[in-house]
């Protein structure tokens, strides 16, 4: 198969070269060696390559700029991004091609950041960041994770690695999910439509979801009041799942403990936002999920593996379903 890799053009510490491409052929010695790959970097590589590849590798912001284009023999497009949204409503995708993405490939990075900013707020640590910036010397005292109640949003690629590092430190983790299947790190696994069902217990809350329609606006004010006094939030889905006017009143209030935000809506955050200046939040500037050393490597194995799926007659393990939005 005629592979092509369109690397971005602003963002080099996510390039794919030669000797990414060998290594990760390597690893699946059954697909990997024989296919016909090319790599570039300009339009021009890109229009060139179009012309007779037959799979097409890149992220979402390589389609945003250089899609629709001619691609007679296209057949396959993996994109290095678990959420789509940013790309619907997916006229750009030519007819009969199948469209994956890269979900796994976030796992271990995402599940680590996750239990980090759980920590981090059951230490206050962002209050004790606010209380520096103002140079006041307060005490906090902090508590042990082990018999506290967490509740993760979404239990995919994302809130499920959350919710297995939340039960290795003893947590009690509720899942909520569209489709109440259980999970074995979480105690509980509710669907959506029972979300505050598990608000007023929770110490923690994570929101790890993809952004679909139906979960758009998720955390709303009412929901977010619903937590209980000196609870803590973590965003590590997509910005427009939360109310973040009605989380920054409930941080200046203290209503909330402090927060942990890794997406925003817009991004970059614009100077003089008032997420620059409420109390007790630590902002991620959308960092959370990838880790340059292995981002590319894992994403190169998922992409191997999905051809093989395809070569074989499978189902394709990422196939991405429009119709759901993941």
């Amino acid at each position: 198969m005629r592979i092509h890799l369109q690397n971005p053009d602003n963002d080099p510490l996510f390039d794919f070269s030669r000797a990414m491409w060998e290594a990760a052929a390597a690893r699946s010695p059954d697909i990997g060696p024989d296919q016909d790959v090319s790599i570039g970097v300009t339009p021009a590589d890109f229009v060139a390559a179009m012309r007779h590849a037959e799979a097409l590798v890149c992220d979402a912001s390589v389609i945003k700029a250089l899609f629709p284009c001619p691609a007679p023999n296209l057949k396959l497009i993996f994109l290095t991004n678990a959420g789509l949204d940013k790309l619907a409503p997916f006229d750009w995708l030519p007819p009969g091609v199948v469209l994956m993405n890269n979900r796994g490939a976030h796992a271990t990075k995402s599940g680590e950041f996750a239990i980090m900013s759980i920590l981090m707020l059951a230490n206050r640590i962002p209050a004790m960041v606010t209380n520096q910036r103002h140079g006041t010397w307060r005490k906090l005292w902090g508590s042990a994770l082990g018999g506290r109640h967490l509740t993760v949003v979404g239990l995919g690629t994302l809130g499920g690695a959350t919710a297995e590092q939340a039960a290795r430190f003893g947590m009690r983790v509720t899942g909520v999910r569209a489709h109440p299947v259980p999970h074995p790190a979480c105690e509980q696994v509710i669907g959506t439509e029972a979300i505050e069902e598990a608000l007023p217990d929770s110490d923690f809350l994570v929101l790890a979801c993809p952004l679909t329609e139906a979960t758009r606006g998720l955390m709303n004010r009412r929901r977010l009041e619903c937590l209980p006094s000196g609870a803590g939030l973590v965003n590590i889905g997509r910005g427009e799942l939360l109310d973040q006017d009605a989380l920054c009143d409930l941080l200046d209030q203290e209503h909330l403990s402090g927060a942990v935000l890794d997406v925003f809506t817009p991004e970059p955050i614009p100077p003089g936002h008032r997420l620059w200046s409420t109390r007790n939040l630590i902002i991620s500037p959308h960092t959370s999920a990838d880790d340059p050393a292995t981002y590319n490597p894992h994403s190169l194995d998922i992409f191997l593996e999905n051809l093989r799926a395809w070569r074989d007659g499978r189902p394709l393990p990422n196939r991405f379903d429009i119709a759901r939005g993941y």
